[in-house]
């Protein structure tokens, strides 16, 4: 019996990046891992829902540094970008190796967007906002599709197979699409998958299995470029950052391709509702550690308001309707 190759490439990628790993941080590899223990654990559930689902592993390793391990909102979001961009590159090989369906034309589109979109929001909109509102922005906008996600999988529906049409408009939803939520990956290490994701699901009618990972490698791609600006432009990666860092690569080239083959055999309502369930953590979580200042909560509540609405449309939308 002739084996696939993606029976072998990802042990393959696993052992060279181990390989890597070891001889980079030999002679400290035992007192790295033992150190940030709790930076490795993270990410053992964080790489996995990053390549199993929308919801990049920066949506679970932001929250818990920032709410739960203390850590700053600057450098969770640097280390997310940082790990992604190992942990999402190798669930993109996994998807391409095992040709699981993506949307290249959204990727190409949405990443020319999501490139000009993080260093506007790396660099200009970051020093703007206080720590605090940031966490519950991130939490107002993923919280706003979890609903227009409920609702939509109350009723039986019928996906389009691929985009029905891409000419100019749809080119420039997915240029402006991917420019706001390279924004939200400049402030908080994550956002242009959720945000990508949701226009292809409500606006373009795509299945959550095709959707979810185009998302994927759309987040890789963005997690490098951010990645990069901050190790050779902003300089942000730190020494304490890059030991977050290396705590957590021995974990995500196993937990994030292992996230891609377990998407790949589910069907989409299983997917919307891990999604839902995930997010809704994610609010309770926001509500009890973050202190709600009034000008969080009415900045947050806006956009929660405003995520809804334009969700809401786009549902409402007829131009890509599924044609039977």
């Amino acid at each position: 019996m002739t084996l696939k190759p993606s029976a072998y490439l990802s042990p393959l990628i696993t052992l060279f990046v181990w390989g890597v790993w070891h001889l980079y941080t030999t002679p400290q590899t035992i007192s790295i891992l033992h150190e940030y223990w709790e930076i490795s654990l993270t990410m053992v559930f964080g790489s996995f829902i990053a390549g199993a689902t929308s919801e990049g592993g920066g949506a679970i390793a932001f929250p818990v540094f920032t709410k739960v391990l203390g850590i700053q909102p600057l450098d969770a979001k640097i280390f997310s970008l940082a790990i992604q961009s190992i942990g999402m590159t190798t669930a993109t090989l996994t998807i391409i190796v095992m040709r699981i369906p993506i949307e290249w034309r959204v990727i190409l589109w949405a990443s020319l967007g999501g490139f000009l979109g993080i260093i506007t929001g790396a660099i200009y909109i970051t020093p703007l906002l206080p720590p605090d509102l940031v966490k519950m922005l991130f939490t107002a906008m993923i919280v706003s599709f979890a609903f227009t996600l409920f609702f939509l999988n109350c009723r039986q529906r019928i996906y389009n197979v691929t985009l029905i049409k891409f000419l100019v408009p749809e080119k420039l939803i997915m240029v402006f699409t991917g420019f706001f939520g390279g924004i939200m990956s400049g402030l908080v290490g994550n956002g242009i998958d959720i945000i990508c994701f949701s226009v292809m699901v409500l606006l373009f009618r795509l299945s959550e299995k095709l959707a979810t990972p185009t998302s994927v490698v759309l987040m890789a791609v963005n997690a490098i470029i951010g990645f990069c600006l901050y190790l050779f432009v902003l300089e942000g990666f730190t020494e304490q950052i890059r030991n977050y860092w290396l705590a957590a690569v021995p974990v995500v080239v196993v937990g994030a391709p292992l996230g891609a083959y377990f998407c790949s055999k589910l069907n989409s309502k299983t997917i919307a509702n891990i999604l839902i369930i995930l997010i809704m953590v994610e609010l309770i979580s926001s509500l009890l550690i973050i202190p709600l200042t009034q000008q969080t909560l009415i900045v947050s509540s806006i956009v929660l308001l405003s995520f809804s609405i334009g969700y809401y449309v786009m549902l409402r939308n007829p131009t890509y309707q599924v044609r039977r």
